[in-house]
């Protein structure tokens, strides 16, 4: 079965663009060092900009974000004037049905 998925607009698109490109990554690190008792405050963190989340069986933790770079350069493009077209060429395949 198949989500509802909204439709995705150009402003909204560049705006989480926007928003991932800045994340901060407190929240992460407090993941990582979040004692078990507190596990119910993981849906209160701010989680956007991590990627990945690792721990291992002897506590080593490891974790990777989001590349900033990419985000900013992407933001770049796609504010551009061919921006906008690819950004509908992008859109179109997104709302595509999956086969």
């Amino acid at each position: 079965m198949k989500k509802d998925k909204s439709p995705l607009d150009r402003e909204a698109l560049l705006e989480q663009m926007g928003r991932l490109a800045c994340a901060k990554v407190n929240d992460a690190v407090k993941l990582a060092y979040l004692p078990e008792e507190e596990r119910d405050a993981i849906g209160r963190l701010d989680l956007s900009a991590l990627t990945e989340f690792r721990r291992s069986g002897a506590g080593t933790v490891e974790m990777k974000f989001t590349d900033r770079m990419r985000a900013l350069e992407r933001l770049l493009e796609l504010s551009g004037p061919s921006g906008e077209e690819q950004l509908e060429r992008f859109l179109q395949r997104m709302e595509e049905p999956e086969a």
